[in-house]
């Protein structure tokens, strides 16, 4: 573990919720709705809401998580600009990928009544293939289903082929999760080409990429890539997290016709919310000594 990563991890939950802030909609399934319609009513930035949680192992736990989702659908109605996303650890990955699937379905096929796309995140390597087979199996009947595939891996040029014929929903990212270097990338510039090579690949496979990343450079060369193509701007979208200071770059995108979309996430129990925001203030070069310089002070306070 880096220096930034021991330090962010020491951080008490109160200092993680002040700095993570502008990367969370709130602690309820209200702040969340608002803060889509926002967005939308006042710069038509699209949003994808997430419920925070992650490696969940009690069925008590997923019911909550499920009881959350359903009731979000039911705030969000039908409506055009906001999509869910769901994580499998969060959702009854614990008992095995057939669990999971049915969880998972219940909530894709409650979500369809309002008109209302999900995808289904990935997360670290070792929940690929059962995302994938979750994927694979649910789309069949529900055509809308999107996941998510990271560029950083070897393998996700075999998992797009994999996909073929699916006219899919694909997010294409680098990926949050640091990765062994037996199966994944190490450079963010290789890992950038990689990610361009893989959106062209998308659309040559007919896919519906969703570009996910928050360098202007790399979104540019894409936009390059679906001209080149005769894609139109229809074909594929952009997206970034909440809490990134891009909205001019985001506006700039929109006017050219271009769909923006923002990673929405929430927390009604903010336990489940920590490890996304740890990454996330990872992820900030300044933050870490923030929270180095805060911890600090509170030692010597006590002498």
């Amino acid at each position: 573990m880096g220096l930034k990563k021991f330090v962010i991890s020491l951080a008490p939950t109160p200092l993680v919720k002040l700095f993570a802030s502008p990367y969370v909609a709130g602690d309820s399934i209200k702040a969340a709705v608002n803060t889509a319609q926002k967005l939308w009513e006042e710069r038509r930035v699209c949003s994808t809401i997430d419920l925070l949680g992650e490696e969940l192992k009690s069925d008590e736990e997923v019911q909550y998580s499920v009881d959350v989702y359903e009731r979000l659908i039911d705030a969000l109605g039908s409506q055009d600009y906001a999509t869910l996303s769901l994580k499998p650890t969060q959702l009854g990955s614990h008992r095995g990928t057939e669990n999971c699937q049915k969880v998972i379905g219940r909530i894709v096929r409650q979500a369809e009544q309002n008109n209302i796309n999900v995808t289904l995140d990935m997360e670290d390597h070792s929940f690929t293939d059962m995302t994938l087979d979750i994927f694979r199996a649910l789309n069949k009947d529900h055509p809308t289903f999107g996941t998510v595939l990271q560029s950083r891996l070897f393998r996700t040029d075999d998992d797009i082929m994999s996909l073929k014929n699916l006219n899919a929903r694909i997010r294409i990212c680098i990926g949050i999760y640091n990765e062994p270097k037996e199966i994944a990338m190490q450079s963010k510039p290789e890992m950038k080409n990689k990610m361009l090579q893989q959106v062209e690949l998308l659309f040559k496979e007919g896919h519906y990429p969703e570009i996910a990343t928050h360098d202007e450079a790399v979104i540019n060369e894409a936009i390059n890539i679906a001209e080149k193509l005769n894609m139109k701007k229809d074909q594929y979208e952009v997206q970034m997290l909440m809490g990134v200071p891009k909205q001019a770059f985001q506006d700039k995108l929109i006017q050219n016709g271009i769909l923006v979309r923002l990673y929405v996430p929430f927390a009604e129990k903010w336990k489940y919310a920590t490890a996304y925001c740890k990454r996330r203030l990872a992820a900030n070069p300044a933050m870490a000594a923030y929270i180095l310089k805060n911890i600090l002070h509170k030692i010597a306070g006590r002498h």
